[in-house]
């Protein structure tokens, strides 16, 4: 695992689960793995960043020893993906407060927004791989 970028995501938001979609097809090399944050594997690294974490507000990226939340998380993923994505990363010049109060906007209103599922996303047998249960 510690070659990989591992991305904790809401399992049950369909906003969260187009954007896992989104970022699958844009790595070709498998660079990111994949983890709800209902699992208890997320569940174990989200208390890590809040001990008193109740909400699933935010994609926390962890790439070994760091870990980038909100904003910061999506311009590090789109930072690594293939194609001309990662020019989206000059958004980083936009100061932090600005960009996560976006950031919580949109996490605010997904479900009203986007829907939200019954259950976490199950992946095909092609990208159990990926995903770390």
């Amino acid at each position: 695992m510690g070659e990989h970028d591992i991305i904790l995501f809401d399992g049950v938001c369909n906003l969260c689960n187009g954007a896992v979609n989104f970022i699958i097809k844009r790595d070709r090399h498998s660079k990111f793995k994949f983890a709800s944050l209902q699992s208890s594997f997320g569940q174990k690294h989200l208390l890590q960043v809040d001990p008193d974490a109740t909400q699933l507000y935010s994609v926390i990226l962890l790439r070994g020893e760091r870990l980038f939340q909100r904003s910061d998380a999506v311009l590090e993923i789109v930072r690594k993906l293939d194609g001309l994505w990662p020019i989206f990363y000059i958004a980083r010049i936009i100061p932090r407060f600005i960009r996560d109060a976006l950031y919580k906007l949109i996490a605010d209103h997904r479900y009203k927004l986007f829907g939200k599922a019954e259950s976490c996303r199950v992946p095909t047998e092609e990208l159990r791989s990926r995903f770390i249960i």
